[in-house]
């Protein structure tokens, strides 16, 4: 049996899953949490890593892995490998000034032309800038600039600072793919470069632009190289390092997504992202025009407020989410006109940083523990359709949703979601979807072809749309 395994760093915690190649079955895994906050050290990422893989039974008889790890983080370092400062996460907002600024001085139609997106405080260009304004110190510092797959990636293979890694800070041998590269606001997904005037820009027209170190782009399927001596975990070197991806990328690798999917993934956060041939550019800034992880495209809607929103209002009503739900059927769709515009964390899209949440419509009538918990899921699910629709006039087509997440397997989220969206929803088993899209990666970088998993759906249900729930909230919206 040949093995590959795949890491998925992700926000919460670092996991990593080990598959048979031929047919896809998890034979072990292993979990390690990640510290809290927006803002992290990179060497508890490369902690967590390893402990992982110690929890999933260490590196024994692996052929290949890859890393999938959370978008967006700028880590960045010094010429002797050195992290400079705690990396900035994706969900760390107080780059959006700089977003803000980026955006007049470039203009939001250009940006989408020369990067595919328009820059939110989420994206690795406004955080640099944010270094560059209020830590001029530390970015006079920077060697070298990575986002979280490529570190761990470079550390994986046996480099890091001076020190502390057998083969030394070689920052020439960071390397990256184009999902992630996608992300940072100075790649072009169309041409396969990187946009070094937009990079000096965000660095003050200093030069350092043009001289950083930047990542090497691998192509679908490509080697990043092989595993380092790790003392904890020895091998002999032959075991084969994929290129990584971006998070978003690695899911819809897990799940095998193609043409006609969507992927609506309802964690912490939430995403909705489709799988296409052709490149996008929404000059709004609604629509993210990543590429994805095969040499397709993958434009992409961030909402910052999803699962969260059930958590806290769980939480005001003393239920679990199973009871949340329950409530939430008690009450007819649209919730009696009670309408929750779900922006508790501020928000990305729309891109309100300091937004918050707003309960409309309450009466006597409809205030109750059911008619709340139903604007609860209606308020995250009709946010997360404005995504579908902003995707959709990209010139997307959806023939199917799949939702994903801890709280898709919440039966009242799937049957309000199938009267929220319009077309089938399919809701696979519950699984480290970006651990096995990175495990696939793998086997690809080992073999020269995509292993041809499959996914096993758990329930079915057509689109049967309530049309005063789409109404009631675009009514309300900011």
């Amino acid at each position: 049996m040949t093995l590959v395994a795949g890491v998925d760093s992700s926000t919460q915690s670092c996991k990593v899953v080990v598959r048979d190649l031929d047919t896809g079955a998890i034979v072990r895994s292993g979990r390690a949490a990640h510290p809290e906050g927006t803002e992290v050290d990179p060497a508890a990422w490369w902690s967590a890593l390893l402990e992982a893989l110690r929890d999933a039974g260490g590196l024994d008889g692996v052929a290949a892995i890859s890393v999938s790890a959370q978008q967006h983080g700028c880590v960045v370092v010094d010429d002797a490998g050195r992290v400079i400062r705690p990396a900035l996460l994706w969900n760390d907002t107080r780059s959006a000034d700089a977003a803000a600024d980026l955006i007049r001085e470039f203009g939001a139609e250009q940006l989408a032309d020369r990067t595919g997106s328009v820059p939110v405080a989420s994206f690795t260009l406004t955080k640099l800038r944010w270094i560059q304004t209020h830590e001029p110190q530390n970015a006079a510092r920077i060697a070298a600039v990575a986002l979280p797959h490529d570190w761990l990636t470079w550390r994986l293979r046996g480099y890091g600072p001076e020190g502390e890694s057998p083969l030394g800070p070689v920052l020439t041998e960071l390397t990256t793919d184009r999902s992630d590269a996608s992300g940072t606001s100075y790649w072009n997904p169309a041409t396969g470069e990187y946009d070094r005037d937009l990079l000096d820009a965000a660095l003050g027209n200093s030069g350092l632009g043009h001289t950083v170190v930047l990542p090497t782009v691998i192509a679908a399927g490509g080697r990043a190289g092989t595993v380092g001596a790790i003392p904890e975990f020895p091998n002999d070197g032959g075991i084969v390092v994929g290129a990584g991806t971006g998070d978003n990328a690695g899911a819809a690798l897990g799940l095998g997504a193609a043409t006609g999917d969507v992927v609506v993934s309802i964690g912490t956060s939430g995403t909705v992202f489709a799988v296409t041939p052709a490149a996008t550019h929404d000059s709004t800034g609604t629509v993210a025009g990543f590429a994805d992880a095969t040499g397709n495209y993958l434009p992409l809607v961030a909402t910052l407020n999803a699962a969260r929103i059930l958590d806290a209002v769980a939480t005001l009503l003393g239920v679990t989410h199973d009871e949340l739900g329950t409530l939430a059927l008690e009450s007819p769709p649209g919730a009696g006109g009670l309408v929750l515009q779900p922006y508790f964390e501020g928000e990305r899209t729309p891109n309100l940083p300091d937004a918050t949440a707003t309960l409309f419509g309450m009466t006597l009538a409809n205030t109750t523990r059911g008619g709340l918990a139903r604007a609860a899921v209606e308020g995250m699910l009709s946010a997360l359709a404005d995504g579908l629709d902003a995707v959709a006039r990209q010139g997307v087509e959806a023939t199917r949703i799949l939702l994903i997440g801890g709280a898709a397997q919440n039966p009242a989220v799937q049957q309000i979601a199938a009267q929220v969206f319009a077309v089938r929803v399919d809701v696979p088993l519950p699984g480290e979807y970006v651990a096995a899209g990175a495990a696939r990666q793998a086997g690809w970088a080992l073999t020269g072809a995509l292993p041809a998993w499959s996914t096993e759906i758990a329930a079915s249900l057509s689109g049967a749309p309530e049309a005063v729930i789409g109404e009631q909230y675009a009514a309300r919206r900011a």
